[in-house]
């Protein structure tokens, strides 16, 4: 954990002349905008081998109204659609969480700024920490990033 999961509708794999976006580079500019937080102490907020942003299309979607709004305005084209979800685990301050969401707000809002610009499309950023019933971890990543 800290697990960013995006979810967006397939339109945005479009090429960006066609109103699309690089949804890979969004996911390498979030991962390192986590890894860069830093808490009051200066620690890492995030443990470097347990930061994972995976993006996921909507084969299957339906926005709003379908576009008509933006039909009648004279703005061709579907409507776009983009839900990022960081779960992160318990323990850290509400001005430690608080800063983390600025900063992958600010990450989103440079990445979509064209999208935003000329296209209807909705980017919602939400982050969640919460009591896990069950919570079982293997990994062989993090010895990577311990020193010795």
């Amino acid at each position: 954990m800290p697990h960013l999961v995006i979810l967006y509708t397939a339109n945005l794999d479009a090429p960006a002349d066609q109103g699309g976006t690089d949804l890979s580079a969004l996911c390498r500019s979030l991962a390192g905008e986590m890894l860069a937080q830093r808490d009051e102490a200066g620690g890492h907020v995030f443990p470097p081998g347990g930061v994972r942003v995976l993006a996921y299309p909507a084969a299957h979607f339906a926005v709003a109204d379908g576009g008509a709004a933006g039909r009648a305005a004279g703005v061709p084209g579907e409507y776009a659609f983009v839900y990022l979800n960081l779960r992160m685990a318990r323990g850290r301050s509400a001005a430690v969480q608080q800063g983390v969401g600025r900063a992958l707000e600010a990450v989103c809002q440079a990445h979509f700024a064209s999208q935003l610009a000329s296209r209807p499309i909705g980017v919602t950023l939400q982050i969640d920490e919460g009591p896990e019933v069950f919570d079982a971890k293997n990994s062989s990543l993090h010895p990577l990033f311990r020193k010795p």
